[in-house]
Parts: C-alpha cells; sequence; structure tokens
C-alpha cells in the first residue's frame, strides 16, 4: 500500500508521499471536502506520480475552478502532463 496524505494550508491543498493509483481511492474523499477555494497544489513533498496521480488532480483543479498554481515537481508530473497535453494549471489544452 503506497503512503500519500493532504493537508490544507490557506489557499493550498498540500499532498505528500507518492501519488499513485494504490493511494487515490484513499484520498478522494478528503480531497473534494478540501479543494473548495484552492488556488495553489503544494507537491513538494510528493515523490511520484502516476497517471492515475495525474488524473486526481486535473480533476481536483477543476473542481477548484481551475486555473490552479502547482508548486514542485514530482517525478512523473513533467512527462506525464506532457503526454496528456495538460496546461501548466492542470486543465486539458484543447
Amino acid at each position: 500500500m503506497t503512503t500519500a496524505s493532504l493537508s490544507r494550508d490557506g489557499d493550498a491543498l498540500v499532498f505528500t508521499g507518492a501519488l499513485l493509483r494504490s493511494a487515490i481511492a484513499t484520498l478522494w474523499p478528503s480531497a473534494t471536502k478540501a479543494v473548495a477555494g484552492a488556488r495553489r497544489f503544494d507537491l513538494r513533498a510528493v515523490e511520484r506520480i502516476d497517471s492515475a496521480g495525474l488524473a486526481f488532480l486535473s480533476q481536483l483543479a477543476m473542481l477548484a475552478g481551475g486555473d490552479v498554481a502547482i508548486d514542485g515537481t514530482p517525478a512523473g508530473l513533467a512527462e506525464l502532463s506532457a503526454a496528456y497535453r495538460l496546461s501548466p494549471s492542470l486543465a486539458f489544452a484543447y
């Protein structure tokens, strides 16, 4: 089991651990409750991210109203964002 967590710090959702498929189902309920009004996702303490983690963050960004700032670049984020053609705020670039 992969350990990951999130907390709220002002206008930021702060993520720690590895945002992998095995962690997403556990994080989803608390993330959807905490996302309202979030303007930043702090990923500086995230070790790595897979495609499920990226989809999770992209969905949360949409729920937050889009245009969130991303702090940090965990392993996998840049490559997956480019592959899925996501904007820097994790929105789909059409």
